[in-house]
């Protein structure tokens, strides 16, 4: 998680959430939270499922005719899974923990916002509690992986658990990782270009959250502005975009909502809650239903899937807002998509030869000095000459040039004191 300005979900009272959103300020990342996380208090597990209208509206129950994610493998790197709630017995197949102040299976909650990784898996993989009972996720028959990260004092440093988690989640066989979280910078350390590398290498989808301007996150930031990455943006419960619940940017690659979500909490229990760190979740379990389906498909074109049927929103498209537009899971699942032959979120090793010119052998007297980007337009055109990737900066290259042309400029210099001396000397010849 590595930020400036994360933010946490609230405080738990045994299974009851306290409705309030709390801004810690810390270094490193943080878990995009959500406020306000009101508790469903006594509402009965078989009234649950029918506050999931992202099922039906979003076309995953007509997914479900297709898949129900079976065979397909989802990382969720956060703050822990509790693998032992009703919801989640049997999801959990492997995890760890990268916090070091965690149990070594990755399902201790732990951190800031504990409840929030428990919170993202049951929108993931959620099996309910009975026909028709309880939270069931999008990708109700698919696997997780739990990569547990942890803030603040006796964690390790959070952009070093974000790089190793990456990797052991590529490493035990993850299909999808999922990243609800956000540095709150457009940038990234240098250790997750090796990080991430090796997710797409690998043929790993990486899914993020866009960040929340109600937490404070105005534009989106990292992972989400990582190239390769699906950085997913929120809406409400009418498809528009959400205010408090969502962020802006180049890099969105689709729209999910964000907005009175309903997710099981550690030792069981139900909370409503907004922001994208619920949105993204429901992209993972379609990237999930997509790979289920089509197990030949690459990470690209399960990518690509997603943004080529979602349903088009606002203008441009894609756009900072909703990018290529609001996910349409039965469309993704069934629709006749074109194959594509590359990452259409972007290239992260071209990014690296561009903007990492140590990392790949560039010369010491190369000078690359990197303008700030401005914040994109709220309804502006995708200013990226690529139309995806990340808000990339300005690069101005100076190549052997500082001293030649220091010389040249001393030499000028003294030519110009010469002729003036000559020209003087001269005047004076003429006025004798």
């Amino acid at each position: 998680m590595g930020a400036t300005r994360p933010t946490a979900a609230g405080s738990l009272a045994g299974a009851v959430a306290v409705a309030v959103a709390v801004v810690v300020a810390v270094t490193g990342a943080g878990v995009l939270g959500l406020g306000p996380l009101g508790a469903v208090g006594a509402a009965r597990a078989d009234s649950i499922r029918d506050m999931e209208y992202w099922l039906s509206d979003y076309g995953y129950r007509a997914a479900w005719d297709t898949t129900r994610g079976a065979g397909a493998t989802v990382a969720v790197i956060d703050t822990g899974v509790d693998g032992s709630v009703p919801e989640l017995q049997g999801a959990v197949v492997d995890g760890t923990d990268v916090s070091g102040i965690g149990s070594p299976d990755g399902q201790k909650p732990v951190g800031e916002s504990s409840e929030h990784g428990t919170m993202v898996a049951s929108l993931i993989a959620g099996r309910g509690t009975g026909a028709g009972s309880g939270v069931i996720g999008v990708a109700p028959e698919a696997s997780l992986l739990t990569v547990s990260v942890a803030l603040g004092a006796g964690s390790v440093d959070s952009d070093e658990q974000i790089a190793h988690a990456v990797r052991w989640a590529v490493d035990h066989g993850a299909d999808v990782i999922n990243m609800s979280l956000t540095r709150n910078s457009l940038d990234w350390p240098q250790s997750w270009d090796d990080a991430f590398s090796y997710a797409f290498d690998h043929d790993v989808v990486v899914v993020a959250a866009a960040g929340n301007r109600g937490s404070g996150t105005t534009e989106v930031g990292a992972p989400a502005t990582i190239p390769g990455v699906v950085a997913v943006a929120g809406v409400d419960t009418a498809g528009d975009a959400s205010f408090d619940a969502s962020s802006q940017g180049i890099t969105i690659a689709v729209a999910a909502p964000s907005e009175q979500l309903v997710g099981v909490v550690p030792g069981g229990g139900y909370v409503l809650w907004d922001g994208t760190s619920g949105a993204a979740p429901l992209v993972s379990g379609l990237a999930a239903l997509v790979k289920s389906a089509h197990p030949e498909l690459d990470a690209n074109n399960v990518i690509n899937r997603i943004i080529a049927t979602a349903q088009p929103k606002g203008d441009p498209v894609p756009g900072p807002i909703y990018g290529y537009g609001l996910v349409d899971a039965g469309a993704a699942v069934t629709a006749s998509v074109d194959p594509v032959a590359s990452n259409p979120m972007g290239d992260l090793a071209a990014w690296i030869a561009t903007y990492r010119p140590a990392s790949t052998g560039g010369s010491l007297d190369t000078l690359v000095i990197p303008a700030p980007s401005p914040a994109p337009a709220a309804s502006g055109p995708d200013t990226d000459a690529g139309g995806r990737g990340p808000d990339r900066p300005s690069v101005y290259t100076l190549i052997h040039w500082a001293v030649p042309l220091g010389l040249l400029l001393g030499f000028l210099i003294l030519m110009a004191t010469f002729a003036l001396g000559a020209v003087s000397h001269f005047k004076g010849l003429l006025r004798k």
